[in-house]
């Protein structure tokens, strides 16, 4: 038994999709669990719901469902997704990724039923999402990170610095902090003209600069030896972060000082 969630912001949209599951019924065994009209309602749906199939709008306001998407692949059991679009067919050619289906609209019965087969052959972790993303040039506006088997989404909007720490990156905002498992280098790939490099192991706000602050070095004698560096001041937040010698020219230059 296949359970379908339908997200889509247009009521007729959303009918037609739940008409055509029906008629695949008699062909293959699903079940319509729930219907969605925006991407955070999505979310909420699919931990509630736990369906095996989406039905994923892309065109959708707020959170698209590209987005959408890459949040739930961060999910432990995250369930097959195919995109519903009105790309025309070169923008489709971004879609050509073979672990994702999608469907045209205006949907037609023959297609959904094929979709929904490959679905069920669909291994949970192989939608090369972050290829699609990158083809299409969508940023994520928010992170989602795991707490106690929830999904939390952080606004990127609210996020001051990105710090690594062991096996972990430390996302903090002026609220407090949050841990996720994806790598420094990819969040700067994704984010790179809102976050600056200050040092191998952080990335911080642009916005959040507040200014800069020469720190005088410690001698040997005067408890631990350090050398001189500069350290970044953060608005919202009564905490320095010290920036690399390697990375002070292009902080310094990024900064327009």
């Amino acid at each position: 038994m296949l359970n379908v969630l339908i997200v889509d912001d247009e009521p007729p949209a959303r009918l037609r999709l739940s008409q055509l599951l029906a008629d695949c019924a008699g062909q293959i065994e699903l079940q319509l669990v729930g219907q969605a009209d925006s991407g955070m309602a999505a979310l909420d749906a699919v931990a509630r719901l736990r369906p095996d199939v989406v039905l994923l709008d892309i065109a959708m306001p707020g959170m698209d469902g590209i987005e959408v998407a890459r949040h739930l692949v961060q999910a432990e059991t995250p369930p097959a997704v195919i995109f519903v679009t009105a790309f025309d067919e070169h923008a489709l050619q971004a879609f050509e990724v073979r672990a994702l289906d999608y469907l045209m609209k205006p949907v037609r019965a023959e297609r959904l039923l094929a979709a929904l087969q490959r679905a069920q052959r669909l291994a949970t972790h192989e939608p090369r999402l972050e290829e699609l993303a990158h083809a299409l040039g969508s940023a994520r506006t928010q992170l989602s990170v795991s707490e106690r088997g929830r999904l939390v989404l952080v606004p990127v909007d609210e996020i001051i610095y990105l710090r690594a720490e062991l096996k972990y990156v430390t996302i903090r905002t002026a609220a407090r902090e949050f841990l996720t498992e994806e790598s420094l280098t990819a969040l700067e790939t994704e984010f790179g003209d809102r976050f600056i490099r200050i040092h191998r192991n952080a990335l911080v706000a642009r916005a959040r600069i507040a200014g800069f602050q020469r720190v005088r070095g410690k001698p040997e004698g005067e408890g631990e030896s350090t050398e001189a560096h500069w350290e970044i001041l953060l608005r919202d937040l009564d905490e320095r972060l010290p920036i690399s010698r390697r990375q002070w020219p292009t902080v310094k230059a990024l900064a327009g000082l």
